[in-house]
């Protein structure tokens, strides 16, 4: 789609949303309520509740809400809409929406509303509330995709190039040019994850695309899916667990807890090898620096605490070039660069 093309629909403007989804049978009403949500950076969401229940429209953005240029094919919320159906056939009953309508000339995508009452999960884990369970279900959902047979229905996903405008560029090239020192360990990591092409990846799994509804997590954001490398995923997770153990000082100890626990059961569910251990070890290391130098650093991290994490993270690469790491070593190594739980 050009991005300069005027849309035929643009969801936050409420009336046309509302003709449109009656236009498709979506809705019944002729003023359900409706909620533009915050807090993503790259689509417009809308919460529509009407008398037939509640929907979440989505509508894909050329240009990503964030403080430098950041751009990507609005086509990727087809990418979502795909990875909604796949998913269904490979995660538990209810553990993701369920995918309804698309529209490929204005790049919508409808799919259910998680039922009342749900939670974020990123928002629990900032009050401390890192339950067994909930660490358990989040290696296992990662388990069930990284170990998903790849099908026919699948083969879109083999196409990287949202892989690559809105992570690998991004986070690591984008970093390793404001960030000279760690330059060769991201260039390297980046053309050792392209010859990855094996297994299926979330690409966004992260605390903040899960929501907890009666103790079961339930997945979101799925338009960075592909057939890459499972590491990048670890290593992705792991960065928030491990951030928040940087900033949440008083809870520390919980998130190292979570961190060595997600991957004990990922590890244990996988059959890990070491090779994937060393890879995911050296994503986790470069998502952390990205979270804090890349084009999307985590928004709860003091610019003292970016800083501090930069340095940890570039100790650790640094120290990676004589000794082989895995991602139980980065976890001890990242904390104690930070001073240890105590």
């Amino acid at each position: 789609m050009d991005p300069l093309r005027p849309l035929n629909v643009d969801i936050e403007e409420h009336p046309q949303l509302v003709k449109w989804l009656r236009s498709r049978s979506l809705i019944d009403d002729h003023a359900p309520d409706c909620e533009n949500l915050t807090g993503g950076v790259s689509n417009k969401t809308v919460l529509v509740t009407s008398s037939s229940g509640s929907i979440v429209v989505k509508q894909a953005l050329s240009e990503l809400r964030v403080a430098t240029s950041w751009t990507c094919s609005p086509e990727r919320i087809h990418r979502e809409g795909l990875g909604l159906r796949v998913l269904k056939s490979i995660l538990p009953s209810g553990a993701t929406p369920n995918w309804l309508a698309e529209d490929e000339t204005d790049h919508i995508l409808v799919m259910s509303a998680i039922p009342k009452p749900h939670v974020n999960w990123k928002s629990l884990l900032f009050m401390g509330q890192s339950e067994t369970g909930e660490i358990d279900q989040f290696a296992a959902l990662l388990a069930a995709i990284h170990t998903a047979h790849i099908t026919e229905a699948m083969a879109p996903f083999h196409d990287t190039q949202f892989f690559e405008d809105l992570r690998l560029s991004p986070y690591y090239g984008y970093t390793a040019s404001r960030v000279a020192e760690s330059a060769a360990f991201l260039h390297d990591l980046t053309e050792e994850t392209r010859q990855q092409t094996d297994h299926l990846v979330h690409g966004d799994y992260s605390p903040k695309n899960v929501l907890v509804h009666n103790g079961q997590l339930i997945l979101l954001d799925h338009e960075v899916m592909h057939v890459g490398d499972p590491a990048f995923d670890i290593g992705f997770a792991m960065t928030h667990l491990l951030s928040k153990a940087h900033h949440l000082t008083p809870h520390r100890r919980i998130f190292v807890n979570a961190a060595h626990q997600f991957w004990s059961r990922y590890a244990t569910q996988t059959d890990a090898d070491r090779d994937l251990a060393e890879r995911a070890a050296r994503h986790t290391l470069a998502c952390l620096l990205a979270r804090v130098s890349g084009r999307s650093p985590l928004e709860y991290l003091s610019a003292q605490e970016q800083q501090r994490q930069k340095a940890v993270c570039l100790e650790i690469m640094q120290a990676s070039a004589v000794t082989r790491m895995d991602v139980t070593m980065v976890i001890e190594w990242f904390i104690k660069g930070l001073g240890g739980t105590s």
